[in-house]
């Protein structure tokens, strides 16, 4: 997130793309909700589903699945033609904006409409609301970004921002809201096959000399790793022998199981560790128990990219172990010992090498978290990013043109399906799904669709159904619903036992290596008893 979480109240326009906040960020979305009723802020939602924050927006539109670049793109070709955009903002602190009006200037909102199915006179309204706005807010989540275009979607909307100078301001910015309570820290820590801790690249031989001298090796490689969907096939494949999993559920997770699964087979060897025995550990030749959040010491470094402290509340049961120690053992036992005291000396460790991270200490943040970047100890953190410049100069323009999703519906898969949550389950279901209380609210997996379509397959609410795509089927029940629109369907992907991503397709963005989990091509049949 480029703003803070509390910065989305003071934002007169929210733009809230791919999030169904309600759902997926309760905490997040009180916030939203609070913009709009008690400051009056105007909420525009773009969501193909009528997720809850409908019933609070200003406008609501739904776009056809996939087609996010184009209502973008149609958005600034608006600002443009209009001259609504920031010209100074444009001129001071941007590059590439002839390219970009060139690009967008075929997306006239009659254009856009053809693709999208967003009437020409939505867009218009919704271009002239966030570009007249004071401070304009663009929150999303994984509706933008899992998809084969999900790159192009991410930078299509730091386009839209930048165009208005939305950006650098307290109420402004591009928020991603991230899925899980660390995924930002992850990151940060260099959990991605071609960083080091701070998104330093293993590319950078100053990088690697810097990390050589802190850790007292030689010879880090500077070729980056793979993704976990670049993995799967390549164990299939016998070109990974081994995998050590910590704390996913790849099983449920990923895309095209059927894929997944023998691509575990393959393995010659499966470490799996994690605080439950999930469906992925199941299949592991070694399971190492790990400790939860609350039995153990340590940082979170949250979605708006705070910093802060978790403690220990209760022992591990049985032989779990912190994650940490029993990294540090397998290093010892492999010959490099990385002999930490506790949590702490860690944390130092990682200000020493993580420039971004360098003012964060313990003492720090006993009370009240930091943002980063807070580079040296007598640095406040930094609550809005690009307030004066971007860490590359001058922020670059992308000229993005609209791509079709991997697969299109047809006679044989005539629907197509979006996947997601619900409230009352977290992710896999690892935890979530141990809560009687919450398994008697959400029980199991269900079929979402409108009233239309299943009128015109002869479905009843709560009968039964087989879903199949080109790659696997599951069973279903029918939940009918005001929620989808005609042509497309959604199911969340939480429940193992008849799980969504057997159904899903491994199409990836050629950038990010993200799946494109949001379109499917699918189709149903009534379950015969």
């Amino acid at each position: 997130m480029t703003n803070t979480i509390g910065d989305i109240e003071k934002a007169d326009v929210i733009l809230a793309t791919g999030t169904n906040t309600t759902e997926n960020h309760p905490v997040i979305s009180t916030f939203v909700k609070r913009a709009v009723e008690k400051r009056g802020a105007k909420l525009i939602v773009v969501d193909p589903r009528r997720i809850k924050l409908t019933g609070f927006a200003h406008k609501w539109v739904r776009q056809n699945l996939g087609t996010d670049v184009a209502w973008i793109n149609g958005l600034m070709n608006v600002i443009i033609n209009e001259k609504l955009y920031d010209s100074e903002f444009v001129e001071t602190r941007t590059s590439g904006f002839q390219e970009l009006k060139n690009t967008v200037e075929k997306f006239t909102p009659e254009f856009v409409e053809s693709i999208t199915g967003i009437a020409a006179e939505d867009i218009v309204e919704i271009a002239r609301m966030y570009a007249n706005a004071r401070a304009a807010s663009i929150i999303y989540c994984m509706g933008i970004t899992q998809h084969t275009t999900g790159t192009d979607n991410v930078k299509s909307l730091a386009n839209l921002a930048m165009l208005c100078g939305h950006l650098g301001k307290e109420g402004c910015g591009v928020n991603p809201l991230r899925g899980q309570n660390n995924v930002q820290g992850a990151c940060d820590m260099g959990g991605l096959p071609n960083v080091f801790t701070g998104y330093q690249p293993v590319t950078s031989e100053e990088a690697r000399k810097k990390l050589e001298e802190a850790w007292g090796v030689t010879g880090i490689p500077g070729k980056p790793g793979y993704t976990v969907t670049e993995m799967v096939p390549l164990a299939i494949e016998g070109k990974i022998k081994a995998l050590y999993i910590m704390g996913e559920n790849p099983m449920v997770s990923d895309p095209d199981l059927n894929h997944v699964e023998k691509a575990l087979a393959s393995l010659d060897f499966l470490v799996v560790q994690d605080i439950f025995m999930t469906e992925t550990a199941r299949m592991a030749d070694v399971v190492l128990p790990a400790a939860c959040f609350a039995e153990k010491d340590g940082t979170f470094t949250n979605t708006e990219r705070r910093v802060q402290r978790v403690r220990k509340a209760v022992d591990p049961p049985g032989e779990a172990r912190e994650d940490w120690r029993i990294i540090a053992d397998i290093s010892a036992a492999m010959g490099f010992p990385m002999a930490y005291e506790n949590a702490e000396e860690i944390m130092a460790e990682i200000a020493r090498v993580t420039p971004s991270y360098g003012g964060i200490t313990y003492g720090r943040i006993e009370h009240v978290g930091i943002h980063w970047p807070c580079p040296t100890q007598d640095h406040p953190g930094t609550p809005v990013l690009h307030v004066d410049k971007f860490p590359c100069g001058r922020g670059n323009f992308h000229a993005i043109d609209y791509i079709p999703p991997a697969e299109q519906p047809d006679d044989e898969y005539p629907l197509l399906l979006t996947t997601g949550r619900v409230i009352y389950h977290y992710h896999t279901g690892t935890m979530t799904r141990k809560s009687g209380g919450l398994n008697e609210l959400a029980p199991e997996n269900f079929l979402e669709i409108s009233a239309e379509d299943a009128k015109r397959y002869g479905l009843e609410d709560g009968s039964r159904v087989i879903i199949t795509s080109r790659r696997g089927k599951i069973s279903v029940k029918v939940m009918i619903s005001e929620k989808s629109i005609p042509g497309s369907v959604f199911i969340p992907f939480h429940f193992a036992e008849s799980a969504v991503n057997r159904l899903t397709n491994a199409a990836l963005d050629p950038v990010a290596k993200i799946p494109e989990y949001k379109v499917s091509a699918i189709a149903i049949e009534k379950e015969h008893s």
